[in-house]
């Protein structure tokens, strides 16, 4: 099988890997249906964190079920299925606490595993799931092509944008700004949308993605930065900013915006992966009493919660996907999105 492998900074292949086989008994291969590149993915492609060696790469997939280990109960061959951007067993105390993404047994796909394994890459033809009944999502029936985009989604991007939303306490009646207009930016004002915000201003400079973030459910945009960003955010609160402030990139920066972008009392809730040195000013948030909360994403937790939405059209965060490839081209996927030519890349074999 092909699958793609990241060799260095601006470096991933499409080339021959391993066939995955069944080894614990609770676990399924997965054949891909589709994948797709995300903001995090960029980090190793841009060389902020380093490969050390060529390995598989990417963690959001949906597919059809074509093996499964003796001891799996929840799925079965010929299930499609969404699988969460990670591998968790659903059933240990942090699972059932709903932060899947901590689970005491659980794993990341192309990283090293608790066993000392490395686990499958999701930007691939087919992955092993070593959690196939805590891991994967069976949707009734087989969706159709135009609705794969949208359950790919909730792999990743539509579940942590709602995590910022959740960890901010986002609710009916609420002001928010969305600190970024990547995926999951998109997906958090998406989320606060469904969760009753009554204003949204998403921050953004790019206008295809400030017309989606205003059909996603946005009231405002705001496109300044640093100083006048926070001016025009308080400007049009009262003068003292938001209720809810999510932040959605990772940066010092953003952090810095989401901060100072919030009412006194306010509340922070954040997804961005912290891979360009974000920093919390204690002084600043005591005298302020703006909370901070978030973190990576249990969007396995989320699923049950958001699929009925996809599944009815209620809710369509697919159409962050403005870009489709075959995965023989992930290389050229990777570099779209690293230029900006794209909100997020999908893969198809």
């Amino acid at each position: 099988m092909h699958a793609a492998v990241i060799h260095a900074a601006h470096d991933v292949r499409f080339e021959s890997v391993p066939d995955p086989v069944l080894s614990t008994g609770g676990d399924a291969i997965v054949r891909v249906v589709a994948a797709c590149v995300c903001g995090s993915d960029l980090w190793p492609y841009r060389g902020v964190t380093e490969t050390a060696a060529p390995k598989r790469i990417g963690h959001e997939f949906v597919g059809v079920v074509e093996e499964i280990g003796p001891d799996v109960r929840t799925v079965s061959v010929g299930d499609f299925v969404i699988a969460p951007f990670y591998d968790c067993d659903m059933t240990c105390v942090n699972c059932r606490n709903g932060f899947s993404t901590s689970c005491l047994d659980g794993g990341w796909w192309g990283a090293e595993d608790k066993r000392g394994a490395f686990a499958d890459g999701g930007q691939g033809e087919r992955v092993r799931v070593p959690h196939a009944d805590g891991s994967l999502v069976a949707t009734p029936g087989q969706p159709d092509a135009a609705l794969v985009p949208h359950l790919l989604t909730l792999a990743d991007v539509m579940g942590t944008g709602h995590h910022a939303a959740v960890s901010a306490g986002v609710g009916p009646g609420s002001t928010v700004v969305v600190v970024g207009d990547g995926a999951v930016g998109l997906c958090a004002v998406l989320a606060s949308k469904r969760l009753g915000a009554e204003r949204i201003v998403a921050m953004s400079r790019h206008a295809d993605r400030q017309a989606l973030a205003r059909r996603f459910g946005a009231t405002d945009i705001v496109a300044e930065r640093g100083d006048e960003g926070v001016e025009r955010i308080r400007a049009m609160f009262d003068g003292i900013g938001a209720d809810h402030v999510l932040e959605c990139v990772g940066t010092k920066e953003s952090m810095d915006q989401a901060l100072r972008s919030a009412r006194p009392g306010g509340q922070v809730g954040f997804v961005g992966v912290p891979n360009g040195g974000p920093e919390l000013p204690m002084r600043q948030m005591f005298s302020t009493n703006v909370g901070v909360r978030g973190g990576v994403a249990p969007v396995r937790n989320y699923i049950d919660e958001l699929l009925p939405e996809v599944l009815s059209g209620a809710i369509e965060p697919g159409l962050v996907f403005d870009l489709e490839l075959p995965l023989s081209e992930v290389g050229e996927a990777y570099a779209a999105m690293d230029e900006r030519r794209a909100i997020k890349v999908l893969l198809r074999p």
